[in-house]
């Protein structure tokens, strides 16, 4: 699965908060781009953001001058951020959820920055969409979930976390899906051997 940090713009194009939005709309038209990084004013603050849309819909539309206009008056902050370790499409559902088209990679410190347009143009999903990821990983985890049990007693340590491990994968699938299986691997696996339905229960074990 591809990361955020594989597919992020790192040249991040900021500005400061006092900055005038005509100063804002020049960076933009300079750079050929919708949206610029609000610089922090100390380490303990937050990062904001200003779009193009901002400046439409706050400025233009209202007749202001953008000579006048600040841009901490327009900006969102704090904004959401992306962690670089994020997979590509957890951000592309967050994008979605949070109705955003681009947000700022951070840990720690600003990485760079990743637009919807990243999404489309630089990951996998076309030739390596998540589904089959997860499709795949889960048919081998089920075979591997099998063997472990055999190798060792279905009440063991390892055949639990080795089907809780495919529980949470077939979770994962259907998250994205928005579709519950019908039965999971374990419940079929169960069917297909109702003798350990009592000694198999993830229900009452804990990892920790």
């Amino acid at each position: 699965m591809m990361k955020v940090a594989d597919i992020m713009t790192k040249d991040v194009i900021t500005i400061r908060s006092s900055a005038k939005v005509s100063v804002a709309v020049q960076l933009m038209r300079e750079q050929t781009i919708h949206t610029l990084i609000v610089e922090r004013s100390h380490p303990q603050d937050a990062y904001g953001i200003i779009t193009d849309s901002d400046i439409v819909n706050q400025v233009v539309a209202s007749g202001k001058n953008p000579q006048q206009v600040r841009v901490y008056e327009i900006m969102t902050k704090p904004c959401l951020v992306l962690n670089p370790d994020l997979g590509v499409e957890y951000a592309a559902k967050l994008f979605k959820n949070s109705d955003i088209r681009c947000a700022p990679v951070i840990k720690g410190e600003l990485l760079g920055i990743v637009s919807v347009s990243d999404i489309l143009n630089k990951s996998e999903f076309v030739n390596n969409p998540l589904e089959d990821q997860l499709h795949k990983q889960i048919e081998e985890k089920i075979n591997e979930a099998k063997k472990i049990c055999q190798k060792f007693s279905h009440d063991s340590k390892a055949c639990q976390e080795a089907w809780l491990l495919v529980e949470e994968l077939e979770a994962e699938a259907s998250f994205y899906s928005n579709k519950k299986p019908e039965k999971t691997a374990l419940e079929a696996y169960l069917e297909e051997y109702p003798s350990v339905g009592q000694i198999l229960t993830l229900d009452n074990w804990c990892s920790g």
